[in-house]
């Protein structure tokens, strides 16, 4: 079942954008209230769309993982309102969606595949959604926004109520200024007694959400806050050296993950490899060499792709890590952008690294 997921999948993946468009239009049809849960403008949601089956795809042979990955959806689902038919409506989507363009390469035994996956897929975010009991989501107010830049801001939200999360994970957030549009962002900080949740947030380009709270946030606005999600953490377990590697803000989960070992008394060994395209895009560097001085166990490379700073490599950050070591013996985390994070994880596993002890997660972009 999972080659012929993956095989079909493969199959239409160069028309996904078209695909994704498909599915939302069948969607629509077969049950026109869903479109109350979707934002006017599907544009960022198709492409979220697209992650998540790739994402599920990838994962479609390591059920543990997935299972995890797909009972944290569907608990974060429910500030949607999403009912259980809805799960019907969805499946019945996108096996159209994939029948359509898949064509002649549609058969009976993909039909069969796709078909039990999903029944699977929705069995797991239903059964988890039914079976939770903390809020849906919770309000946040924000107590500081500081400007880094033209493009990229910290902000400083506190919680209603207690906020449960573990340091790595990823939230959802609902704006003011843009109701219905949902964004992940990570914590940059491992959680603390007051609270308090600070994100990091950069401006791209046609951002419907990050360039609102990096330019128009003010404090005082209340936000609304999903359940934490997400696979990123410390094995200490398995006492594996550690490998983290950091692209712009996708830098903030791995310092939550850091400010979070400080507190136990052994670590492994840590490298922290972060990376931007200047030397002002290394925002969090101070912060990071300051962590360095204290943390015998912490080294931090800078890399920069335009220019060289004291003590780090000029280039790409995924050539700075596969030409600084093998990193079979290592746990990985690896953050940022999702094409970073395809390179990335790409290049690691060319030069030997074990797809088993990389973690990543898929919902990082505006």
């Amino acid at each position: 079942m999972a080659q012929l997921i993956r095989e079909s999948f493969a199959a239409v993946e160069a028309r996904a954008q078209e695909l994704s468009q498909y599915f939302y239009g069948a969607l629509f049809v077969i049950a026109p209230d869903t479109r109350n849960l979707f934002p006017v403008n599907m544009t960022t949601q198709r492409d979220r769309l697209l992650r998540a089956l790739v994402y599920v795809v990838q994962m479609v042979d390591r059920p543990d993982e997935l299972v995890t990955f797909l009972g944290q959806l569907g608990r974060d689902h429910r500030k949607f309102d999403v009912l259980a038919r809805h799960y019907d409506a969805v499946g019945m989507a996108l096996i159209s969606a994939l029948k359509r363009f898949l064509g002649k390469r549609w058969t009976t035994d993909v039909e069969i595949a796709w078909t039990t996956a999903y029944g699977l897929i929705a069995k797991t975010m239903r059964e988890s959604a039914a079976a939770a009991t903390g809020p849906a989501w919770w309000w946040a107010t924000v107590t500081g926004h500081k400007r880094i830049g033209n493009d990229l801001a910290m902000v400083l939200v506190r919680p209603e109520w207690l906020f449960p999360y573990r340091a790595g994970n990823y939230v959802s957030v609902e704006i003011p200024q843009r109701r219905r549009l949902w964004r992940y962002l990570s914590p940059a900080n491992a959680p603390r007694e007051d609270g308090t949740i600070e994100f990091h947030v950069r401006a791209v380009e046609g951002g419907w959400v990050s360039r609102p709270i990096v330019h128009n946030t003010r404090v005082g606005d209340v936000w609304r806050l999903g359940p934490a999600l997400g696979a990123l953490s410390v094995h200490h377990a398995e006492g594996l050296k550690l490998l983290m590697i950091g692209g712009g803000t996708g830098l903030a989960p791995l310092m939550s993950i850091l400010e979070d070992l400080t507190r136990w008394k052994r670590n492994p060994s840590v490298q922290l490899f972060f990376g931007g395209r200047e030397p002002e895009d290394l925002y969090a560097l101070e912060r990071l060499r300051t962590l360095e001085a204290l943390c015998p166990w912490l080294t931090v490379t800078p890399v920069t792709e335009k220019a060289t700073v004291s003590g780090g490599y000029q280039g790409t950050l995924v050539k700075a890590v596969t030409q600084s070591g093998k990193w079979t013996e290592h746990q990985i985390l690896v953050s940022g952008s999702p094409e970073m994070i395809r390179v990335t994880i790409a290049q690691l596993l060319d030069g030997g690294a074990d797809l088993s002890k990389i973690s990543y997660d898929p919902f990082t972009l505006d």
